[in-house]
């Protein structure tokens, strides 16, 4: 089974631009799980969400259809990464008690990856998903690249993008849903922080693949007007947050 490969070659920027989740977040979601035995974080990529998830868990397995983002994924003693896919998870049945998926699962064969879960969930387990979209940081800085996404990079996002702008309100989750709270990511950074963040964006490399241009300079230039005085600002994204459990699953669900 392949899947959709968006972000391998830009794999080393991903781990150093990407930002964490909040440990607040984290901690609320293996909160919820049966037992704290085993957790796996699917499309891993370079580790976030298995690291930050390894602080409440026994073991943490970690898997990803791409090998050039696991070879960079950043090492701890309680997580194990493993070569594969959501939908096909290297795991016995009713073995795990949390699944869980960050900034992942609207690339996912959603089909395939509920059943999936539902196969090696223990009775009660948690499946949790989430997602971050835009940031906001102040209404110029904001206004240019709102600009760029939506006019210079607007027709080379992938189509599953729009479940992240509709903050996951609409991707198919085939369970009765647990209430969540607001949760918010907030990162303090420079302007290189902040560009290189922009380059992992999987539309920027379709772009420069499509015309054969970098888009980004212009960008930096427009944003740097706007920065003031260099040094570091606080950019927030709001979270989106959508957790289901083993035993309320629909049969009847799409």
């Amino acid at each position: 089974m392949s899947f959709k490969d968006h972000f391998s070659r830009q794999s080393a920027d991903y781990r150093r631009y990407r930002p964490g989740y909040p440990p607040e977040l984290i901690e609320f979601v293996a909160g919820l799980a049966p037992s704290r035995r085993l957790a796996v974080d699917c499309a891993t990529g370079s580790g976030q969400a298995a690291v930050a998830l390894a602080q409440h868990f026994e073991a943490v397995l970690g898997v990803d259809g791409s090998r050039s983002q696991l070879t960079r994924a950043e090492p701890h003693r309680r997580v194990r990464y493993v070569a594969a896919l959501a939908e096909q998870l290297p795991l016995p049945p009713h073995s795990v008690s949390l699944v869980a998926a960050a900034q992942a699962m609207h690339w996912f064969d959603f089909g395939r990856f509920h059943a999936e879960c539902r196969r090696v969930l223990v009775p009660g387990g948690v499946i949790a998903a989430w997602t971050y979209g835009k940031f906001r940081m102040d209404s110029r800085v904001d206004a240019e690249v709102e600009r760029f996404y939506e006019d210079v990079i607007g027709s080379d996002w992938p189509p599953e993008r729009r479940f992240v702008e509709e903050g996951y309100r609409t991707l198919p989750f085939p369970w009765a849903e647990e209430p969540v709270p607001e949760f918010e990511l907030v990162t303090d950074w420079d302007l290189e922080q902040l560009m290189g963040y922009i380059a992992t964006w999987s539309a920027v490399q379709r772009h420069r693949d499509r015309t054969g241009t970098d888009p980004l300079p212009a960008l930096r230039d427009a944003i740097a007007v706007a920065w003031q005085e260099g040094g570091t600002r606080r950019l927030r994204w709001p979270l989106h947050l959508r957790v289901g459990r083993h035993w309320r699953f629909r049969e009847s669900a799409p």
